[in-house]
């Protein structure tokens, strides 16, 4: 592990310093490749007199600390807390070479870190009780540090340590506190996060990998058609098709991941609705992972389904709508359909999300997959997820343009885009009226509550165009695009139950 210990104490000969030289040698004992700054031996101007810090001129000894911290897997800052913050000299060491560009991006009011997949620590002396800096004082210095400075840049605080207090300390507490920095530099051996804790980080990233954000109005779908049947559930085939349907989605992000890896590593406009995991681009997963997280998932998927198979009344229907399903989930980026970079990739999320998912969940109850009722609902589903699936290509369009994926933006164009989103909210209200008076089981409560909604969307995407239809982060509009699409699920079921 390359480690680079900062010392942001004006003095060097200080606790903070022995400290520091401790951590770095007890890091060294295991293994790590060390390397230390001390601020108060370096020679740069703390302020920043340009209007922006980029715009001004690193001295010799910053752009050694830049090109350290860009070397650094892990960044150790050890100093002293004053007047609840950090030391002067360590914020405008931050203030100088923490700056855009190489830290991180803004746009349109959106920060992107740039320094991520590093992990940080922070050994912190005070001479106020912690716990008074935490709960009375609110940890100023600590949160400035870990929160609205190191995260901001995607850097991970994974520990801060306390030593308190200095000024009140005799020589055989001050050798306890120098021997306890050490042998957190030994630690280091198994990596900067203790073994629970690199365990619950790996899961964290996963999840984020397979974005659990997009799974529950799947899973609302399909328990949609599971009941659309007007009969008792039978709980194992129900249990097993949630079970494949879940582990199929799962292949499918992670899949998608992989083959857009290009689009996503030049997407500057990635956000929670748009531009993959970004698990894969950040380091904390490699391309192995994703692949093996793929032949587990449709491991799951198999298993899952061979049993459904087993216990449905109707196994041809059911195989029939599994493979179909199976085909166009997949098929959206793995080759050779590869569906959303032929221009097909919204419609085959249309599909995949709203008749697809409904029907998997109405033959697994042994429904009849022909059925006019359940392909009503599964369409309208079908045509409320279209908006919102051709919004959330708006902020990808130049990353998917520039790698070559058509999608329904890079071919319209920002504006006729939101437009055919427009005209599709229109059309999926309509959907909703028709379907509450049409299909038995849908309640009235769908098109009393989705029309006005559908009304709103489109102000929303009125005001969006005339905003010159912009290519920047748009989530609040997905999230209403998103939401619009949750009605179509959430009300029927309320009117089934």
């Amino acid at each position: 592990m390359n480690l680079l210990v900062i010392l942001g104490h004006p003095r060097t000969e200080s606790l903070c310093g022995a400290l520091a030289g401790a951590y770095a040698a007890g890091a060294e004992s295991a293994g790590c490749t060390v390397k230390t700054l001390s601020l108060g031996e370096m020679n740069f101007n703390s302020d920043v007199e340009m209007p922006s810090p980029a715009d001004q001129a690193l001295e010799p000894d910053l752009a050694h600390a830049r090109d350290l911290i860009d070397w650094a897997e892990h960044l150790v800052f050890v100093f002293p807390n004053w007047w609840g913050m950090m030391p002067a000299r360590l914020k405008g060491f931050l203030d100088r070479v923490l700056y855009p560009g190489f830290a991180f991006r803004e746009e349109a009011g959106h920060h992107y870190g740039l320094l991520a997949p590093r992990t940080a620590e922070l050994l912190i002396t005070m001479d106020v009780p912690p716990p008074v800096y935490r709960w009375v004082q609110g940890a100023p210095g600590e949160h400035a540090m870990t929160r609205a400075t190191l995260g901001l840049c995607g850097i991970k605080t994974v520990r801060v340590h306390h030593f308190s207090p200095p000024s009140h300390s005799d020589a055989p507490t001050r050798a306890r506190w120098i021997t306890q920095a050490r042998v957190l530099g030994e630690r280091l051996a198994n990596g900067p996060r203790g073994p629970v804790r690199r365990h619950l980080h790996l899961l964290g990233q996963w999840l984020l990998a397979v974005r659990p954000q997009f799974f529950p109005m799947s899973v609302l779908a399909y328990t949609l058609g599971a009941l659309l049947l007007l009969q008792p559930l039978d709980a194992l085939a129900f249990g097993a098709g949630l079970v494949a349907m879940m582990a199929l989605k799962v292949a499918t992000v992670l899949s998608n991941d992989i083959f857009d890896r290009d689009s996503d590593a030049v997407n500057r406009h990635w956000g929670p609705f748009n531009g993959g995991g970004r698990s894969l681009h950040e380091g904390v997963l490699s391309l192995g992972d994703l692949w093996r997280g793929v032949y587990v998932a449709l491991t799951i998927c198999a298993v899952a389904s061979l049993l459904l198979l087993l216990v449905v009344p109707a196994p041809g229907a059911t195989a029939l709508v599994l493979g179909v399903l199976a085909v166009l989930a997949l098929g959206y980026t793995l080759p050779p359909l590869k569906l959303s970079h032929r221009g097909l990739g919204e419609m085959d999320v249309a599909l995949t999300h709203g008749p697809g998912v409904l029907l998997l969940g109405y033959v697994a109850q042994g429904g009849d997959p022909f059925t006019a009722d359940v392909w009503a609902t599964g369409l309208a589903i079908g045509l409320s997820v279209l908006p919102a699936i051709i919004l959330a290509g708006i902020p990808d369009r130049a990353a998917d343009a520039a790698a070559g994926k058509i999608t329904l933006p890079v071919r319209l164009g920002p504006a006729r885009a939101a437009r055919l989103a427009l005209g599709l909210t229109v059309a999926s209200a309509l959907a909703a009226v028709l379907l509450a008076l049409l299909v038995a089981p849908v309640s009235v409560l769908l098109p009393l509550i989705v029309v006005p909604y559908a009304v709103f969307q489109v102000w929303m995407l009125r005001r969006y165009l005339r905003a010159g239809a912009p290519e920047g982060r748009i989530d609040l509009l997905l999230g209403v695009a998103l939401t619009h699409v949750a009605w179509f699920v959430i009300l029927p079921l309320i009117g089934l139950w």
